[in-house]
This record gives C-alpha cells, structure tokens and sequence, in this order.
C-alpha cells in the first residue's frame, strides 16, 4: 500500500475512535420532574466509573440506587422529595420514571450498541437472574416471590412499580427472575446488581455493529 494510502487509512481509522470517544462522552441526561406529589432530579452518565450521590428520603431506596450505580458503572445523581407522611410510593414510582427518562435520553438514537444484556448475580443463599433488551417496547416480567412484606420500613411490593415505571420509561423489554432465595433484602439486592449489569452491556458499544442492532433499522 502506498504510503499516502497508508495514512489516509491510519487517519480514517483515528478519526473513527475519536467520533466513538465523542458519541460515548455525550452519553448523558439530566431529568428533573415536578408533580404535586414529588420533586425529583436525575443526573446520569452511562460511561462513568460508578460513582453516587444518592439522596431520596428512602434509605433502603437510596441503597439500592448506590448499588446501582456502582456495578453499572454509571455515574449517578438522584435527589428527590415526596409525601412520605402519605407513605413511599409515589417518591418510590416517580424516581424509577424519573430515572428511566434520563436513561432513555442518554441511551439517544442507540446506534452501535449490543442491545441485548444478561447477568445472573448471586447474594449468599440468593440467586437472580436479569436480562435486558433495549428494544424500545417496554415489557416487564418480575418472577420475584418474597415471603416478607417489608425490609425494615420499606415495603418490597414497591419494587416491582419502580421497576415497570423504570421499564415503560426506557423503553426495554426487562425479565427479573429469582432461581432461589431467602432473606428479602439479598433478592433484591441481587436483583438490583443484575439489573446494572445488565444494563451496563446491553448499552456497551460493539465496534461490529453499524447503525442500531435491528432489522427494523431503528430501536
């Protein structure tokens, strides 16, 4: 090959790792939904090195949006306020639709990337499996059974709203499904876990993949 043949090839190649660095860095949202019943911010970056600041009124809340952000590998900011004299439903709901906005819009038109994501996570006696399609048509199956009503304060029924609010907002076909468990706080932890991982895949680029992953041309 010639050798200005060789550098225009060096320089397309250059210029095709620059554009993916620049798509990847613009891989951002920031959500903010007022309602009479909540005030909720979301800031997220899908390639970010898992760092938090999580603050939502709820602790066991707040706990499993740290955890994930940290094995998602988002960077992650969530600052929320609701009538929890009512009780925690309507703050639980609204963060996972605030969320799911701000993933949809950082996720943008998807091009390049895998669309498909599976992780099984396991917490001692607890097993979870989650498998992720951002397909653009939101589709929930939660095969999660929890002997007890409630982990401390919280009410683990609201897991499965923050989860359907989080689904119909993103746009993803989302199947949680527990193989085995005990302690309702592993399940959920796990089930969590699962979901940033994921997550975190099915939104990774795949230099294979031109234009989004479908037949249909668009996700």
């Amino acid at each position: 090959m010639p050798r200005n043949a060789k550098a225009k090839a060096r320089a397309k190649k250059i210029a095709r790792r620059g554009a993916a660095v620049s798509r990847a860095r613009r891989r951002s949202a920031e959500v903010h939904r007022r309602t009479k019943e909540t005030d909720i911010s979301v800031r997220i970056a899908l390639d970010g090195g898992g760092s938090y600041q999580v603050g939502t009124g709820v602790p066991f809340l707040n706990h499993m949006l740290e955890l994930f952000a940290r094995h998602g590998l988002f960077d992650l900011a969530v600052r929320a306020g609701g009538d929890l004299d009512v009780d925690a439903h309507h703050t639980v709901e609204d963060v996972g639709l605030t969320l799911g906005e701000a993933l949809r819009h950082a996720l943008g038109d998807k091009r390049g990337i895998r669309r498909f994501g599976e992780a099984t996570v396991p917490l001692d006696e607890a097993l979870v499996s989650v498998v992720v399609d951002l397909s653009g048509r939101p589709y929930l199956v939660y095969n999660v059974k929890l002997e007890q009503e409630r982990v401390g304060t919280f009410d683990v029924e609201l897991v499965h709203d923050f989860l359907l609010a989080l689904v119909n907002q993103v746009g993803m076909n989302l199947h949680v499904n527990m193989i085995c468990g005990r302690n309702p706080h592993h399940i959920v932890e796990a089930s969590f876990k699962g979901l940033a991982r994921a997550l975190s895949q099915a939104a990774s680029f795949d230099p294979r993949v031109k234009g989004v992953l479908s037949t249909k041309g668009v996700l």
